[in-house]
């Protein structure tokens, strides 16, 4: 937040600033996925389904619990905005602001994507991203975010006055709409702020802006999530390309993105412990 020059600090200004900060919820603080055996479920992956997201457009697609899905960088760096729903129950899906709390900003290889109150249990786990050596860069930027909402039209109007019809917004819309029989109006309240799939983003330093910078996604990287249930996911191949300079915008060079749905021996996870719906009731 910035300084009101107005205000003058009080004497112990420097005092309140020096707190020492607390994480909220603690590595370690939960349960944590068997990662050895979901490495060993990999080596006998098998492709099972495949959908191409053209560029500036989004597409729907099901995941069967206790399969794999895989979103592919194919022809050149491209960003790509992921919703995720229960195949049974639209009421819940991904959940990235609780996502960001209990991981961080940013997810990787063994972080869960969570879905929303009050079911509050993992829908997927990452199981792999061939981005993982990123990190953080010297600017405080990463990849794969819960901090960005997605590129919507109302948006755009808001600050340029115009319509833009492929925000990520809008194609979430159109592709969970065409999957399920819905009119786009009444998909649209299912759509729901997103997993930034190879987005690099961070916030500046001394604003703390939210900021966005050429994605380092290359022809080949993938990030793998593995379905804890039965999965409808919906991906847009974001107007902005790498994200390098604008989105929303039909300037900016775009790539399509792949997404590969995958079934392991099912031998291999025949015990997996797929999560239930949070057990807290209201009194």
């Amino acid at each position: 937040m910035p300084v009101d020059p107005r205000l003058v600090p009080p004497a112990d200004a420097d005092q309140r600033r020096a707190i020492r900060p607390v994480v909220v919820y603690p590595n370690g603080s939960l349960p944590q996925p068997d990662m050895g055996r979901l490495e060993a479920a990999r080596a006998t992956l098998e492709r099972v389904d495949e959908v191409i997201v053209p560029p500036r457009e989004g597409r729907a697609f099901r995941v069967p619990k206790g399969h794999f899905v895989r979103i592919v960088s194919i022809e050149g760096p491209q960003v790509g905005d992921l919703n995720l729903w229960n195949a049974a129950d639209l009421g819940e899906r991904f959940f990235s602001g609780k996502t960001r709390a209990l991981h961080a900003t940013h997810v990787t290889t063994g972080d869960r994507l969570w879905s929303c109150l009050p079911h509050l249990r993992p829908m997927a786990t990452i199981s792999h991203d061939t981005l993982g050596w990123y990190g953080f860069d010297a600017d405080g930027g990463g990849v794969h975010d819960v901090i960005g909402t997605r590129c919507d039209p109302f948006t755009h109007r808001l600050l340029t006055g115009g319509d833009y019809h492929h925000c990520c917004h809008s194609n979430l819309c159109r592709a969970l709409a065409e999957s399920e029989g819905l009119s786009v109006t009444a998909a649209e309240p299912f759509v729901h702020d997103v997993l930034n799939v190879f987005m690099c983003t961070g916030f500046t330093r001394d604003t703390q802006q939210y900021f966005m910078k050429a994605s380092p996604v290359r022809p080949g990287d993938y990030l793998e999530l593995f379905a804890e249930m039965d999965l409808i996911g919906a991906l847009s191949a974001c107007p902005g390309g790498d994200c390098s300079a604008t989105h929303s915008s039909d300037a900016a060079a775009c790539h399509p993105l792949k997404v590969e749905i995958l079934r392991p021996d099912a031998t291999l996870l025949s015990d997996w412990p797929y999560p239930e719906r949070n057990a807290y009731r209201h009194p």
